[in-house]
């Protein structure tokens, strides 16, 4: 009986299956014809009919194409060497691998011509009805089937013998003449029909791809539109900080005109944001480019330590937080000096975030393992989770509540790689983190 866990499909129609197959394309199948517990390599016996239900054969000869180009005589000579079976509904007739050693023909009900039918996930190639033959490679070669065949209902097949077939052939040459004739005509026909199956995939192909296109562009424009959004408000959020100091700052300037020390320290002031808002800039710019040119420079490790120390060394002062240098390696190197000083001061001025309130140390490290110039920075901070460390160059990410793009990790590591180096961070809540930025070393 049918195996009810493999629904059947409907079979592309293709003729053939014994040698040559002729499937308009492999199909899954919606359904198989399985009988538990059958063995696999065994097909099952025939039941022999009756004689009140046997056939005349000549009519049904005469009408296959196989047989087309015969007389009558020659189709009486083959209808005397067939013989005839029954078979009910999931009856294996062959099994793929078997010995092929006759061919069939349909009279009544219809089969299924299967790929890896014992498989978990089997092919139906094609179903076959009345006056459709299959095997017929047998006829030729030697070889295993290379199909497996069912019964999708009660059916009536007529088979002839290899051995029976060659007997014949020996005596009427003009039967092999027709045979092959037929058998071209079925290969022809099953190459037509597989490639027109092969259009229609290649037309349903093109019609997904242009629908998956369609909403892949209208999920970029809806990110696009989303970025921008994000950068609208990081751009008026981090920008009015600074506009309003240095708006701050000058109206102090315009009272203290007369006091140029106090007009020193605000035009200092003044500075510090205007610089600010540069590296702001800077960083919009290089992740709305989403790339980044390099400008190759010959530079020293204790060179771009110095300006950091310069840049943020003051404030670090004010906030009771140390910075110490360590220069195992200050030979010259070939780097874009000044995007490599952008990206360790994003990472200077994380480190300064979290140390605020609490003090402690950054230390600023320079050293060569192999052929690459590693620069470390590692801090006495707060340290982040590992919750924080798997979002940390993502873009917009920012666990800081002092402020920020969300963007500085990201362009650091779009920098480094750039160079073709690799960032690495370790961290550890309460006891800091160490960013190791590596560089390979260019002659």
């Amino acid at each position: 009986m049918v195996n009810p866990s493999i629904p059947l499909a409907k079979g592309s129609g293709a003729s053939g299956s014994g040698g040559v197959l002729g499937p308009a394309g492999a199909q899954s199948p919606s359904g198989g014809s399985k009988a538990p517990g059958r063995d696999a390599g065994r097909a099952l016996p025939k039941r022999a009919l009756s004689i009140g239900d046997e056939l005349d054969y000549f009519p049904f000869l005469r009408r296959a194409y196989l047989f087309k180009g015969l007389t009558d005589d020659e189709i009486r000579l083959v209808a005397e060497a067939c013989a005839e079976e029954e078979r009910d509904p999931g009856d294996v007739i062959f099994v793929e691998g078997s010995t092929a050693d006759r061919f069939y023909i349909v009279i009544e009900g219809r089969v299924e011509v299967w790929k890896n039918f014992y498989d978990p996930k089997p092919d139906l190639l094609a179903v076959h009805g009345s006056g459709r033959f299959f095997g017929e490679m047998a006829l030729i070669d030697e070889l295993p089937r290379s199909a497996t065949v069912v019964a999708k209902e009660r059916t009536r097949l007529l088979y002839l013998y290899r051995d029976d077939f060659r007997r014949l052939i020996r005596e009427r040459s003009s039967i092999a003449l027709s045979v092959m004739t037929g058998i071209s005509y079925m290969v022809r026909n099953s190459n037509e029909a597989f490639v027109d199956d092969l259009r229609k995939r290649n037309a349903e192909l093109e019609r997904a791809y242009a629908q998956l296109k369609k909403a892949h562009s209208e999920r970029l424009r809806s990110e696009r539109l989303s970025t921008l959004g994000k950068f609208s408000s990081l751009i008026l959020h981090d920008i009015r900080n600074p506009l309003s100091i240095l708006k701050g700052q000058l109206q102090l300037m315009r009272m203290r005109l007369a006091e140029p020390e106090k007009l020193s320290a605000h035009v200092a002031a003044s500075l510090s944001e205007v610089n600010r808002l540069e590296r702001l800039a800077s960083e919009f710019l290089d992740y709305s480019r989403g790339e980044i040119r390099l400008d190759m420079v010959v530079t020293r490790p204790g060179e771009l330590f110095a300006k950091i120390e310069g840049a943020v060394g003051e404030r670090l002062s004010r906030e009771g937080i140390a910075m110490t240098k360590e220069l195992r390696y200050d030979e010259p190197v070939i780097i874009d000096a000044e995007r490599v000083f952008r990206a360790l001061l994003n990472v200077a001025d994380n480190a300064r975030k979290a140390m605020t309130g609490s003090g402690g140390v950054l230390t600023l490290k320079a050293y060569r393992v192999a052929d690459k110039l590693v620069l470390e920075t590692a801090d006495t901070g707060e340290g982040m989770s590992s919750e924080v460390l798997a979002h940390v160059f993502e873009p917009f990410y920012s666990a800081s509540g002092q402020g920020g793009t969300g963007l500085g990790m990201l362009i650091v590591k779009n920098i480094v790689e750039a160079h073709g180096g690799t960032v690495r961070l370790g961290s550890k809540p309460g006891v800091g983190t160490r960013v190791l930025l590596s560089f390979p070393l260019r002659s």
